[in-house]
Protein backbone atom coordinates (compact mmCIF):
# COMPACT_ATOMS: atom_id res chain seq x y z
CA UNK A 1 0.00 0.00 0.00
CA UNK A 2 1.48 3.32 -1.06
CA UNK A 3 0.11 6.76 -0.25
CA UNK A 4 0.85 9.96 -2.08
CA UNK A 5 -0.22 13.17 -0.42
CA UNK A 6 -1.38 16.04 -2.57
CA UNK A 7 -1.18 19.07 -0.26
CA UNK A 8 -3.15 22.17 -1.13
CA UNK A 9 -4.04 24.98 1.26
CA UNK A 10 -3.65 22.83 4.35
CA UNK A 11 -6.18 20.21 3.23
CA UNK A 12 -4.82 16.68 3.30
CA UNK A 13 -5.89 14.74 0.24
CA UNK A 14 -4.42 11.36 -0.46
CA UNK A 15 -4.12 9.05 -3.40
CA UNK A 16 -3.83 5.53 -2.05
CA UNK A 17 -2.30 2.84 -4.26
CA UNK A 18 -3.00 -0.82 -3.49
CA UNK A 19 -1.17 -3.61 -5.30
CA UNK A 20 1.44 -1.37 -6.91
CA UNK A 21 4.41 -3.23 -5.44
CA UNK A 22 3.80 -6.14 -7.81
CA UNK A 23 4.34 -3.85 -10.82
CA UNK A 24 7.64 -2.93 -12.43
CA UNK A 25 9.12 0.54 -11.72
CA UNK A 26 8.06 1.77 -15.18
CA UNK A 27 4.49 0.61 -14.60
CA UNK A 28 4.50 2.21 -11.14
CA UNK A 29 5.50 5.52 -12.73
CA UNK A 30 2.69 5.24 -15.28
CA UNK A 31 0.14 4.53 -12.53
CA UNK A 32 1.37 7.41 -10.38
CA UNK A 33 1.46 9.99 -13.18
CA UNK A 34 -1.93 9.10 -14.67
CA UNK A 35 -3.57 8.92 -11.24
CA UNK A 36 -2.21 12.34 -10.29
CA UNK A 37 -3.43 13.83 -13.58
CA UNK A 38 -6.91 12.35 -13.21
CA UNK A 39 -7.05 13.42 -9.55
CA UNK A 40 -6.64 17.02 -10.74
CA UNK A 41 -9.47 16.50 -13.26
CA UNK A 42 -11.73 15.06 -10.58
CA UNK A 43 -10.87 18.01 -8.31
CA UNK A 44 -12.05 20.36 -11.07
CA UNK A 45 -15.40 18.59 -11.17
CA UNK A 46 -15.86 18.40 -7.39
CA UNK A 47 -13.82 20.47 -4.98
CA UNK A 48 -14.18 18.35 -1.85
CA UNK A 49 -12.58 15.03 -2.81
CA UNK A 50 -10.96 13.59 0.29
CA UNK A 51 -9.46 10.29 -0.91
CA UNK A 52 -8.77 8.43 -4.12
CA UNK A 53 -8.02 4.70 -3.93
CA UNK A 54 -6.47 2.91 -6.92
CA UNK A 55 -6.49 -0.89 -6.47
CA UNK A 56 -4.56 -2.85 -9.10
CA UNK A 57 -4.56 -6.61 -9.53
CA UNK A 58 -2.48 -8.46 -12.09
CA UNK A 59 -3.16 -11.89 -13.52
CA UNK A 60 -0.89 -13.81 -15.83
CA UNK A 61 -2.59 -15.30 -18.83
CA UNK A 62 -0.81 -18.60 -18.34
CA UNK A 63 0.54 -20.86 -21.00
CA UNK A 64 3.78 -20.81 -22.90
CA UNK A 65 2.77 -18.76 -25.92
CA UNK A 66 0.97 -15.89 -24.21
CA UNK A 67 3.15 -14.09 -21.65
CA UNK A 68 0.89 -11.05 -21.24
CA UNK A 69 -0.47 -9.78 -17.94
CA UNK A 70 -4.08 -8.73 -17.47
CA UNK A 71 -4.59 -5.68 -15.26
CA UNK A 72 -7.81 -5.35 -13.26
CA UNK A 73 -8.50 -2.00 -11.61
CA UNK A 74 -10.93 -0.77 -8.99
CA UNK A 75 -10.86 3.00 -8.49
CA UNK A 76 -12.75 4.59 -5.62
CA UNK A 77 -13.26 8.33 -5.09
CA UNK A 78 -14.41 9.35 -1.61
CA UNK A 79 -16.43 12.53 -1.14
CA UNK A 80 -18.18 13.80 1.98
CA UNK A 81 -21.48 11.98 1.96
CA UNK A 82 -20.86 9.28 -0.65
CA UNK A 83 -18.37 7.12 -2.52
CA UNK A 84 -18.08 6.64 -6.28
CA UNK A 85 -16.50 3.40 -7.41
CA UNK A 86 -15.49 2.15 -10.85
CA UNK A 87 -15.16 -1.62 -11.10
CA UNK A 88 -14.69 -4.03 -13.96
CA UNK A 89 -11.96 -2.06 -15.71
CA UNK A 90 -9.55 -4.61 -17.04
CA UNK A 91 -7.24 -4.72 -20.01
CA UNK A 92 -3.93 -6.11 -21.19
CA UNK A 93 -2.46 -2.59 -21.36
CA UNK A 94 -2.09 -0.75 -18.06
CA UNK A 95 -2.58 2.84 -19.35
CA UNK A 96 -5.71 1.80 -21.25
CA UNK A 97 -7.19 0.18 -18.12
CA UNK A 98 -6.40 3.31 -16.08
CA UNK A 99 -8.06 5.59 -18.64
CA UNK A 100 -11.14 3.35 -18.69
CA UNK A 101 -11.57 3.33 -14.93
CA UNK A 102 -10.96 7.06 -14.43
CA UNK A 103 -13.27 7.86 -17.34
CA UNK A 104 -15.96 5.82 -15.62
CA UNK A 105 -15.42 7.78 -12.38
CA UNK A 106 -15.79 11.11 -14.20
CA UNK A 107 -18.92 9.95 -16.06
CA UNK A 108 -20.48 8.79 -12.77
CA UNK A 109 -19.73 12.19 -11.24
CA UNK A 110 -21.47 13.86 -14.19
CA UNK A 111 -24.43 11.51 -13.88
CA UNK A 112 -24.92 11.65 -10.11
CA UNK A 113 -24.08 15.27 -9.44
CA UNK A 114 -25.05 16.90 -12.74
CA UNK A 115 -21.77 18.77 -13.01
CA UNK A 116 -21.86 18.72 -16.81
CA UNK A 117 -22.74 22.27 -17.85
CA UNK A 118 -22.99 21.67 -21.60
CA UNK A 119 -26.72 21.11 -21.44
CA UNK A 120 -28.87 24.27 -21.09
CA UNK A 121 -30.88 24.28 -17.89
CA UNK A 122 -34.10 26.30 -17.63
CA UNK A 123 -33.40 27.37 -14.06
CA UNK A 124 -29.97 28.93 -14.70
Amino acid sequence: MHNKEVPKFGVKETIQFVGVKELSPEEQGVVQSLSTDYFAKIKREINNVTDLVVHIKTADKGGERDKRKRYTLVVRAVFPGFVIEAKDSDDYELPKALHKSFGEIISQIHHKLRTDSTRPKPYE
